[in-house]
């Protein structure tokens, strides 16, 4: 009998289960189903097709060569420099242009340094002596200027000293920027070339304008009347980000230029358009915080008659500029197609099961509902009244 019970649990395994369709005539969960259905529908037609574009294959690998150019002219003059006329070269850093770039706005000398003997600035905490054993001779001052002579300089009865050391004299000046210098900043002008390819769908485009009309580069960018100008200028940049150009000018500061390109290729090649978007990444921009702005020192070196070699030394204050490059394209395909549709239809064999749970463990009349649901075939039934018959005789 036993192995009659397994034969049937075996055979069982081949039975074929077919959907059965009843009409519940209850309009509570009619309603429901129905109100399922028109939100997965439109959850597919509006988010998953015309939103999402679900139909599409996406290429989000982006390659992309960014080249950058500015220009722009300004005067300034101090003490220490005189009057210096002030071009691309000499403020833009680097010179040949890169997707990363930095302008300088103002700046502070210390001319004429030579290498000799001379007091460690006051600011360099590891410089401060009271005796000559405070200076070992030979030892490099932490973060200073130079090495350690082994004599300890006084500056007057109610402060330390300072080491005297090797180095190039005299040391920076401990000064703060007054107001910015080169004035003229803002008006400066940023060319910017951007050359984008998908390489999976071989398409490749630049922000540029392919024309041959020489005036065309003699624009100025603006969102809605001229939004394919390669020029931006760097005021207008900067009152995009949110800011005011020349209150950057005095500390310096980040700015970051993302180009957004989002294009749907099968609207064609002329509906793949650059999207710029500006920010300011510099996270210190409280005037209340010692250490806003961005800064770095560099130096020109020079050989006097005598061939002596003195140098300045600057420490410039400006505003770097990050140009970012982002963007995806989409094509039509059938396996996503395919795939945003199947996933549709599930989601809509699942109101089913959740309206089928309702009417059979939720309303009153599930038992009269589960009985019309689940019966056996009548071959079933034979079978099942055959082996009956057989363990009788």
């Amino acid at each position: 009998m036993a192995a009659v019970g397994c034969k049937g649990r075996f055979l069982s395994f081949f039975n074929y289960k077919t959907e059965k369709y009843i009409v519940a005539k209850n309009k509570k969960v009619g309603i429901l189903y129905r109100i399922f259905q028109l939100s997965i529908i439109g959850y597919i037609i509006g988010w998953v097709f015309l939103t999402k574009k679900g139909y599409q294959e996406k290429d989000e690998a982006i390659q992309s060569t960014v080249i950058t150019k500015l220009k722009g002219v300004s005067v300034t003059n101090t003490s220490e420099s005189g009057v210096l006329v002030w071009g691309p070269e000499d403020y833009v850093i680097p010179p040949q242009g890169e997707a990363v770039l930095f302008v300088v706005t103002n700046f502070l000398e210390t001319p004429n340094q030579k290498l000799g003997y001379c007091a460690e600035s006051p600011k360099v905490l590891d410089g401060h002596c009271q005796k000559d054993e405070d200076c070992v001779e030979g030892k490099l001052v932490k973060a200073g200027h130079g090495i350690r002579s082994g004599r300890c300089l006084w500056r007057d009865e109610n402060t330390n000293g300072t080491c005297e050391i090797f180095g190039w004299c005299p040391v920076e000046r401990s000064l703060k920027p007054q107001s910015a210098l080169l004035t003229n900043a803002e008006n400066f002008t940023i060319y910017i070339k951007n050359f984008i390819q998908f390489p999976k769908f071989k398409f490749s485009k630049s922000n540029i304008l392919e024309t041959t009309n020489v005036s065309y580069l003699k624009c100025r960018y603006d969102e809605k009347l001229h939004p394919y100008c390669p020029i931006f200028r760097l005021g207008d940049i900067t009152a995009r980000a949110g800011y005011n150009f020349n209150d950057m000018a005095k500390f310096g500061g980040s700015i970051g230029i993302q180009i957004q390109w989002d294009c749907d290729l099968d609207k064609g090649f002329s509906e793949c358009h650059p999207r710029y978007e500006f920010s300011r990444q510099d996270v210190a921009t409280s005037n209340n915080t010692i250490a806003k702005g961005f800064n770095f020192r560099h130096t020109r070196y020079y050989k006097n008659a005598a061939g002596e070699s003195y140098r300045s030394l600057f420490k410039v204050y400006g505003v770097r500029f990050n140009i970012m490059v982002n963007g995806r394209a989409g094509m039509f395909n059938i396996v996503p197609t395919a795939i945003s549709i199947g996933s549709g239809l599930a989601l809509m064999g699942a109101g089913v099961f959740f309206c089928d749970m309702i009417l059979l463990y939720i309303m009153k009349n599930g038992t009269t509902y589960r009985e019309r649901k689940f019966e056996r075939s009548q071959e079933s039934s034979a079978e099942g009244n055959h082996e009956k018959t057989s363990l009788a005789s």
